[in-house]
């Protein structure tokens, strides 16, 4: 499900409302919605992976518990659910993109950087949600991460209308959004467009991954050892 629906959003959104909207800088619509379908949805599969999916292993199966009795460590099996989340956001984005070459809307070898970019967006979200998940007593509040969190990210971080059409308070705000640099890297990729301004989406991906990944393994050791 998770792989189905990000490519009927292409479809949908790419070639149904896509005929009703001019080309945008000379693209097609279909063309300029793909990367950040391919980025966004590779939040999506880490976020999901490490909210309901991490706390389930953890509150349910106690899972967690019977891997940390092993010489494994606390920082261990975090990590573990991380980079797991973060395959699982390469998987979606790898398969996206090979939709979106099928339709022809792949226009550089730069492409080939993609599923290493959404498996770096996927260490910063799975991150940000091991973050919430450690902190959230039941699955009922991950209703707020992804209603005030992540779904504002989805429509407001350049996936589906350039950025610049936006009011300048949102403008502003959506280029610290963590979502925004990884759209921004994937259209270029896939365009072949790299500007000098990548360094800068990359530093910001790098410096958020390293920000939540530290503080979710304090915050999740807390959890699970008091």
């Amino acid at each position: 499900m998770i792989i189905a629906e990000p490519v009927l959003v292409l479809l949908a959104m790419g070639l149904g409302l896509g005929a009703y909207v001019a080309l945008i800088d000379g693209q097609r619509y279909i063309e300029f919605v793909a990367p950040g379908i391919i980025a966004s949805y590779g939040m999506f599969a880490a976020s999901f992976e490490c909210t309901y999916g991490s706390f389930f292993r953890m509150e349910e199966r106690r899972t967690y518990d019977a891997i940390i009795a092993t010489p494994l460590n606390v920082e261990d099996v975090i990590a573990g659910e991380i980079f797991w989340g973060a395959t699982r956001s390469l998987i979606t984005g790898s398969v996206i993109l090979a939709v979106a070459a099928a339709f022809q809307l792949v226009h550089s070898p730069w492409a080939l950087l993609i599923p290493l970019l959404t498996f770096l967006g996927g260490l910063m979200f799975a991150s940000i949600a091991m973050l919430f998940t450690s902190l959230v007593p039941s699955f009922y509040e991950f209703n707020y991460f992804f209603t005030l969190f992540i779904t504002p990210m989805f429509f407001f971080s350049g996936v589906f209308f350039p950025l610049d059409e936006f009011p300048q308070i949102v403008q502003k705000i959506s280029l610290i959004v963590p979502l925004t640099p990884v759209v921004n890297m994937a259209r270029a990729f896939i365009s072949g467009d790299l500007q000098p301004q990548l360094v800068v989406f990359l530093a910001i991906i790098i410096a958020y991954t390293v920000l939540f990944f530290a503080i979710s393994l304090v915050t999740m050791r807390r959890r699970l050892t008091v």
